[in-house]
């Protein structure tokens, strides 16, 4: 992994602690420059402003980003993926990526953003990390106060507020490569025993586990695990992926199917009619791989919502067929016919 960027995800409930975390990381970077992005939502601001105001030169203003919505995963084209080629355009550029999540969203989809080839190329993801606020799961809840978090889920659209949030605890936990059990210090010994079992049940094999008061840990124990969680997917999926087959953020009330097209004789017309296609029928993701005429590249094609981002990640291997092959997202029922049919002669499955 010579030359990459090494990041660290932090994730769990409001009030785990997750902030304090990263202030400590910060307060003891060992010489590290640490550039933080924040994906937070609700009261705006709020720890983008604690953490930029920390007063460390590890962590200056300008290191701290903060992608002001609940769904990273949602923003991978627009929002994401140019933050962390910002950064790696930086010179110099920072010895380490921390990554507070905002709890609330799952954090597979952002485990699986690290493999997009802008960010591949140049991060690595050294490690996941749940916080578990103990005297919370010790007292039958998932946070400090289920209520304030269930607001702050209703009030970012891209969240799924029907899941119930002890999937989403046992989410962050099967992410983990490390799981924090932080404010042990408000329980008795057996209380905290009692937490761990409850905590391992739904844990991976080999996730590590520590214990902190005011979320202090070693930083040798928090960076520098060179897990390369990105290529570690397996075991990590969500109940809902487990429930639909590996397929994230899909319910029952959207459809999908695929496109099959010939190459298309330019990149332009190829994305004009993808335009067309989701404003004249309302359609929430269309992803996949083009062929365009005379090139000899294959084009990356990503859309959420009107946003659409393209790229050209690699040539065409000798034996594949350079075809155009695109998955279309939208709510039920989708008229795959009308859409085909803005593409001109292609197929539909």
């Amino acid at each position: 992994m010579a030359g990459k960027i090494p990041a660290t995800i932090i994730t769990g409930f409001l009030g785990a602690g997750k902030t304090t975390l990263v202030r400590h990381v910060i307060a003891n970077a060992d010489g590290r420059r640490i550039a933080l992005i924040v994906n937070e939502f609700g009261d705006i601001g709020v720890d983008g402003e604690l953490l930029s105001d920390c007063g460390d030169a590890a962590c200056g203003g300008d290191d701290v980003i903060e992608l002001a919505n609940g769904c990273i995963c949602c923003t991978v084209a627009d929002e994401f993926i140019p933050t962390m080629q910002a950064l790696l355009a930086r010179d110099p550029r920072p010895d380490h990526i921390i990554i507070e999540t905002s709890g609330l969203a799952l954090p597979q989809p952002l485990v699986r953003a690290f493999n997009w080839p802008q960010i591949r190329a140049g991060v690595n993801i050294d490690g996941i990390v749940t916080l578990v606020d103990a005297p919370a799961l010790a007292g039958g809840r998932f946070a400090s106060d289920e209520k304030r978090v269930n607001v702050q889920r209703q009030r970012d659209d891209m969240l799924d507020h029907e899941t119930p949030l002890g999937e989403l605890f046992e989410d962050q936990l099967v992410c983990a490569d490390l799981v924090v059990i932080n404010k042990t210090d408000l329980l008795q010994g057996p209380e905290v025993e009692r937490v761990e079992d409850q905590v391992r049940h739904h844990m991976r094999a080999g996730t590590r586990i520590v214990r902190a008061s005011m979320a202090k840990v070693d930083v040798a124990v928090l960076l520098g695990m060179n897990m390369e969680s990105q290529d570690d997917l397996e075991g990590r999926q969500s109940h809902h992926e487990r429930d639909h087959d590996g397929d994230l953020h899909e319910h029952d009330d959207f459809d999908s199917f695929s496109l099959e097209l010939p190459p298309a004789p330019s990149r332009d017309a190829l994305l004009a009619s993808i335009e067309k296609a989701i404003i004249e029928h309302d359609i929430l993701r269309l992803k996949g791989f083009a062929a365009i005429s005379g090139t000899p590249a294959r084009l990356v094609i990503q859309a959420v919502g009107p946003r659409i981002n393209s790229w050209f990640d690699r040539e065409w291997a000798g034996d594949e067929k350079a075809a155009t092959s695109l998955v279309v997202i939208g709510q039920s029922p989708l008229d795959k016919q009308a859409i085909a049919g803005i593409f001109g002669p292609g197929g539909v499955s």
